[in-house]
């Protein structure tokens, strides 16, 4: 019924939208030509500079990173390092502005692959040569779904360029055995448009992890302790795939064909020392744990597209059928060796089988009136079916397993999302409003069929964002923003099923977990002053309910993590971004960030306030040497975070790179990252009950050297501008 009614009010948006703008005493005004912005509205502000194009607007921020050498030879998490807002950590993990609730999408459109636990190694293995530029949207509007506390990151890919046939050929490798190699073809002309994208990644890291957690007896007061020893191999190979074709039916209608595609094949092993004492520092045990996973994971995407333009310049009805497809298969397999006591040996093995598989349809009305005034809106359903099945294993040695129910299970997370948006921007003078409201209607099914639960999981919530932009001169404005979202939690969250990780560690999930909320506001000023940009934003966001670890002791004394609605935080910040040049040859991006976290009690072992102030900066600096050499320097600083339990310890790094273009078709490319080996990962809990530490050290110092050779060139088919659509409705 629901579905329904929404597809009904989109079939009623253009004539809705055409009764408003018609005006009966007189003929409706001239529309305005697409190349210049209506009168009195606030502008795009557009920065080049020689590693990145900043191009802000009412709602978001775009940065180009196609002159970032981090990017032409890495992954998109180490380009995404270099930007404003964003963080990346040394395991691969976002956030933005210090919460990690961000909402990733491709070309506008969400992707599983930025779900749950592949999130991190999505970002890694995606290469940045396929993406052209980030859109960081730190408070967006209706336009988008509600997904994402701390915002969104679009990353938009590349499109064919220039007339006729183009392409490009690049290939970088370190030590180590890291390669990079890809490949790009395009295809232009007057009606036709065609990309194909094929890369391949191959890296390889060494991780080291010590970890020690004390937990309180209450019977004697003390603490008894666990310490870990951990050291890893890791490898992973992937291949990506992206084409697109774009048909230009008539001067109005556009057709197109977008497929995505990815393979990872991700190997992981190494031994694991565990010590246990009790209160007063005797031993308790003392075992070596060997662990080797091995992961295939492949997924594709394949939409559907059209785009009817009208009369009435930037007038546009777009729409999109896509299906995504995830086949993931992970043999998790672990050997368990005891010096004391004296025990036989043991040996685990878990086959996990996961299967994802999400449809959607959207469609998207924009309708410009008189008087600079833009209509938008849009409907998005979405129906997500996925199973995920492990099977478990157990022995005295691998050769003698047998299943064991209690590492058994089948899980099934069924979920249909109805959504529908309105926005609407319009001038008064120097100020210009732009209101929006978003529906979300979400229905979820999930069914432990091992346990023989069966559980649903149902909301209905209206989302507004208001964004406002006053012009104070040509080249200064103010801003204020306002949005209400949420955080989904991902499937795996909502298994209540216990998943053994180690022999001291389990995971399970809360099948009533309810999404985060925030209220977000967000108050800017930025100027132009000739080829430089400068942006300060003072922001304010409130969370409620807050998905978070909690961290708990067993009975066996093994510990248990699960997410539970238990965290509830302020924050308050001051960004300053800076983006400019010093000299005729030097060119520099600044971005600092200095914010105030508050966590409020709540049943975690915590029983005050905890507040503190912190921050994270980045830098980068361009030196044109000559006009065939051109040398980086980038640099980052993440502060210290607090977590529900604990804190997360600063950490940062400073990455080189250095192109020599040998013709215009031909250019080496050199990179070094974390030069200083000063990227690391450490956490702790300090609870009354709970205290751990947990460092990690992974071999991020990489060097690779490379070439790029492209051909083709002309005047491109489509040079303008155009901001990638929340919805994703069209082709950019």
């Amino acid at each position: 019924m629901r579905t329904g009614l929404i597809c009904l009010a989109l079939a009623a948006v253009p004539s809705l939208a055409v009764a408003q703008d018609a005006a009966p005493a007189k003929p409706p005004p001239k529309p305005a030509p697409a190349a210049k912005p209506a009168p009195h509205t606030v502008g795009e502000v557009v920065v080049n500079g020689q590693q990145a194009a900043v191009t802000t607007a009412i709602d978001r921020r775009s940065y180009s990173i196609t002159g970032d050498l981090q990017a032409q030879t890495g992954s998109i998490g180490d380009a995404l390092r270099n930007l404003p807002s964003v963080e990346v950590d040394v395991q691969g993990n976002i956030s933005l502005r210090g919460d990690p609730n961000v909402t990733i999408l491709i070309d506008g459109k969400p992707s599983s692959l930025f779900q749950g636990d592949n999130k991190a190694q999505a970002l890694q293995s995606l290469p940045a040569s396929q993406i052209e530029r980030v859109e960081v949207i730190t408070n967006p509007s209706a336009e988008f779904r509600a997904d994402g506390t701390a915002g969104v990151i679009n990353l938009i890919s590349k499109k064919a360029r220039g007339a006729g046939r183009t392409g490009s050929l690049r290939m970088s490798g370190g030590p180590g055995g890291r390669a990079v190699a890809g490949a790009n073809l395009g295809y232009n002309s007057k009606q036709l448009s065609v990309t194909g994208d094929l890369t391949y990644r191959r890296d390889t890291q060494k991780q080291t992890t010590t970890q020690t957690q004390q937990n309180l007896d209450p019977a004697t007061g003390g603490f008894d302790g666990t310490d870990q020893d951990q050291h890893l191999r890791l490898r992973f190979n992937s291949l990506s795939a992206h084409a697109t074709l774009d048909d230009d039916l008539t001067a109005h209608t556009r057709i197109g064909l977008e497929t995505h595609g990815n393979y990872t094949d991700f190997q992981l092993s190494g031994p694991t020392h565990f010590t246990q004492t009790d209160p007063n520092g005797d031993l308790v045990a003392d075992f070596n744990h060997a662990l080797q996973v091995h992961q295939k994971r492949a997924a594709a995407e394949a939409a559907a597209n059209l785009r009817q333009s009208f009369d009435t310049a930037g007038e546009v009805l777009s729409a999109s059928l896509s299906q995504e497809v995830i086949n993931d298969n992970r043999v998790r397999a672990g050997q368990t060796a005891t010096s004391f006591p004296t025990v036989p040996d043991e040996a685990d093995q878990q086959r996990l089988n996961y299967h994802q598989r999400k449809s959607e349809l959207k469609g998207d009305y924009v309708r410009p009136m008189a008087g600079g005034v833009t209509f938008k809106a849009g409907v998005d359903l979405e129906y997500d079916d996925n199973a995920y099945r492990n099977r478990g294993f157990q022995g005295l040695s691998p050769d003698a397993l047998a299943p064991d129910a209690a590492l058994t299970n089948l899980f099934l997370f069924r979920q249909t999302l109805s959504q529908a948006y309105v926005t609407y921007e319009q001038p008064f003078g120097d100020l210009t409003v732009l209101a929006g409201l978003r529906l979300e209607d979400t229905r979820i099914d999930l069914d432990q069929v091992t346990q023989g639960r069966e559980d649903r999981n149902d909301y209905t919530k209206l989302f507004p964002s208001l964004h406002l932009a006053w012009k104070l001169s040509d080249s200064q404005q103010l801003s204020a923003s306002y949005s209400h979202r949420i955080q989904r939690p991902d499937p795996l969250e909502f298994n209540a099923f216990r998943f053994l990780l180690d022999p001291l560690n389990f995971r399970n999930g809360n099948p009533a977990l309810k999404p985060q909320e925030t209220h977000s506001f967000e108050l800017g000023w930025q100027a132009k002053a000739g080829p430089a940009l400068y942006i300060a934003t003072l922001y304010y966001r409130e969370n409620f309910n807050g998905v978070a670890d909690v961290v708990s002791v067993l009975p066996t004394g093994q510990f248990l993590s699960t997410r539970d609605n238990v965290a509830k935080s302020r924050a308050a910040g001051l960004e300053l971004v800076a983006n400019g040049r010093l000299t005729k040859t030097l060119t520099y991006n600044l971005s600092a960030n200095a914010f105030w976290t508050e966590l409020q009690p709540q049943p975690l072992g915590v029983p005050e306030t905890r507040s503190a102030l912190t921050g994270f900066g980045r830098g980068s600096l361009n030196w044109q040497v000559t006009p065939d050499d051109l040398v980086q320097v980038n640099v980052f600083v993440n502060g210290k975070r607090l977590t529900p339990q604990g804190y997360m310890t600063p950490t940062g790094a400073l990455n080189l790179g250095y192109r020599r273009k040998l013709t215009d078709q031909l250019s080496l490319v050199f990179t070094a990252q974390d030069l200083f080996q000063t990227f690391r990962f450490e956490q702790v809990i300090d609870t009354p009950a709970l205290r751990g530490r947990i460092r990690s050290h992974i071999d991020t110092p990489t060097f690779m050297a490379g070439f790029n050779w492209t051909f083709g060139g002309g005047r491109a088919r489509d040079p303008a501008f155009d901001f990638g659509g929340g919805s994703g409705g069209g082709p950019q």
